[in-house]
């Protein structure tokens, strides 16, 4: 068992890159379907203010910090960890209460942080706006953040579900695979038949469309999964999706609050 934990930590660390890469790839192929974008490709070309270029550069940058913190909180918590790891490796029961516990530790964090963002006029402009350069989301740039947002949403958020949730390395490739899959889901700019995450999560591809708009910047702040913190703090900007002229859906806000 002892010998297997390092594959286990490596995995843990390289595999929700490359689902990354490869998921938001898949999406990338699907964005010439018209019909089911949420804006047109002009608009995405058009309306983006960074290149994807760029996009890119940032997102492998907050990648390569990811895997160092991760690294390095594999190292500092590998015993506690790997006990876990052999008493909970047969209970499905206690796979699913990690899950739920780091899910809902993950939207605690960032929907707190992200709001914060939001409020602070100097962590706006000078932090979370690099996010907001994509008025018009899309798969690859779910990661596209200042590298201190990355650091402190994603990687330390991510870190804090890990160890609240006492899940071991193995369990944590499928958890932070899952959520990186619904990050890139929710930027995705996609709204298509039969996608499993729009019938079990009302915070979807269209829900954080909304907030990235301009009447939506100061709603739907919830993120990666559930809408709770938005619904309880009077944040939530429910909507509508409507035919767009030509091709394509458009998310339009029930009600449109300053």
């Amino acid at each position: 068992m002892e010998s297997s934990l390092p594959s286990d930590e490596i995995l843990a660390i390289v595999v929700p890159i490359l689902v990354y890469w490869v998921y938001s790839g898949v999406y990338l192929m699907l964005g010439s379907l018209d019909n089911y974008r949420l804006h047109s490709r002009k608009d995405e070309d058009v309306k983006n203010l960074v290149s994807k270029r760029q996009v890119v550069k940032g997102v492998l940058l907050q990648q390569l910090v990811q895997a160092a913190v991760a690294f390095l909180m594999f190292k500092i918590t590998g015993d506690d960890h790997s006990a876990a790891a052999t008493s909970d490796s047969a209970s499905f029961l206690s796979l699913v209460r990690q899950f739920v516990v780091a899910m809902f530790v993950l939207d605690t964090w960032q929907y707190f942080w992200h709001r914060y963002m939001h409020l602070n006029k100097f962590l706006y402009r000078h932090v979370h706006s690099w996010h907001h350069r994509l008025v018009v989301p899309y798969s690859f740039g779910s990661q596209y953040n200042h590298p201190v947002e990355g650091l402190l949403l994603d990687t330390f958020g991510g870190g804090l579900a890990f160890i609240l949730s006492g899940m071991s390395p193995r369990t944590s490739i499928f958890f932070f695979s899952f959520a990186t899959i619904k990050g890139i889901d929710d930027h995705c700019g996609l709204w298509l038949p039969g996608n499993i995450f729009h019938l079990f999560f009302w915070n979807n591809t269209a829900y954080h469309d909304v907030h990235h708009q301009l009447y939506g910047n100061k709603y739907n702040f919830s993120q990666p999964f559930f809408i709770t913190w938005d619904m309880i703090l009077g944040t939530h900007m429910p909507y509508k999706l409507e035919r767009r002229a030509g091709a394509g859906l458009e998310a339009r806000p029930l009600n449109r609050r300053s």
